[in-house]
């Protein structure tokens, strides 16, 4: 067996494909054997790859992006994403009334609560999702330099009109009479390559993110094919800090809207996403996708495996 340690910047239900790959035996399949470490602070991922002691890390496509080109010192950070897990956003907005579609105008002139201190990507993504509809995100107030539960006491509590918070944590506060649902991203933000599997630099010679990528397309698969309650037990023994029900609930909406598509990242959601990025001032601008992804992993997929 070949160690494949992935450094991820989370433990969350929208990477349940990579779990479920393990789970099954997928990897061991590809003759890897694949383990994970959350680090905290995150950013000990970049670390870990760099060092050699992880083989690849996960997270979100804006950190590779920014590092791009960039020197430090004369030495430069080449971050090279291959794969992908996400393609939607896992987010979603509370409100104090209830809505069923994202509805940007809705927030002109209101305060939007959204964490800070766990990197960009929450940030980046919904001021690209109020520019895409024509709105300024400057004619919305942001409260975003603060941990996420410091934000949802202070919204239980009366704070701002927005809060913006992962999918499940959303369930979960409406549940608890804190707030309602206003959007869910997942199925109202459209295809995005939302977390990312890279390395540093491109290994040579060294086929085993192609062998991951075959595992993690089948795991894709898997999930897609089976409704939640069916793996219920797998879903509570992997997330136990999330009601049974909820994670139920997340995971077939997750089916039902294309969370899970393929391992490959796609040119178009690539191409959305580095306009976001561009437009945050984290890049200078849109960086072209063979000039940041490595897409040679991604030649050996059997596309049958991962619809």
């Amino acid at each position: 067996m070949d160690r494949f340690l992935v450094s991820a910047t989370g433990h969350s239900l929208n990477y349940l494909p990579h779990y479920v790959a393990v789970w099954q035996g997928y990897f061991k399949d590809e003759g890897l054997d694949v383990s994970e470490v959350v680090p905290r602070p995150w950013d000990l991922v970049l670390d870990h790859i760099r060092d050699g002691e992880a083989e690849a890390a996960l997270g979100g496509i804006w950190v590779p992006s920014m590092f791009h080109g960039r020197k430090f010192q004369a030495q430069g950070r080449d971050l090279v994403p291959f794969a992908q897990i996400s393609n939607r956003a896992p987010l979603a907005l509370v409100g104090r009334e209830a809505s069923y579609a994202f509805d940007a105008a809705s927030l002109v002139g209101r305060t939007v609560l959204m964490k800070g201190s766990n990197g960009a990507s929450v940030g980046i993504y919904l001021k690209m999702m109020l520019r895409e509809a024509g709105i300024d995100p400057a004619r919305v107030n942001f409260i975003q330099d603060l941990d996420a539960g410091i934000l949802q006491d202070c919204f239980a509590g009366g704070m701002g009109d927005f809060l913006l918070i992962d999918l499940p944590g959303a369930l979960a506060y409406q549940a608890a009479g804190k707030g309602k649902l206003a959007a869910i991203f997942a199925r109202d933000g459209g295809d995005i390559p939302w977390s990312v599997y890279y390395t540093e630099g491109v290994p040579e010679g060294d086929d085993r993110r192609a062998r991951f990528m075959r595992a993690l397309g089948r795991g894709m698969a898997w999930v897609n094919a089976h409704e939640a309650a069916s793996f219920k037990d797998f879903l509570t023994e992997t997330f136990p800090a999330i009601a049974p029900e909820i994670a139920c609930e997340v995971v077939d909406l997750y089916r039902e809207m294309s969370m899970w598509t393929s391992p490959r990242i796609g040119e178009k959601s690539y191409a959305r996403w580095q306009k976001g990025i561009a437009d945050a001032h984290l890049t200078e601008t849109s960086i072209r996708y063979d000039d940041l992804i490595d897409s040679a992993p991604s030649l050996s997929l059997n596309s049958g495996a991962v619809a």
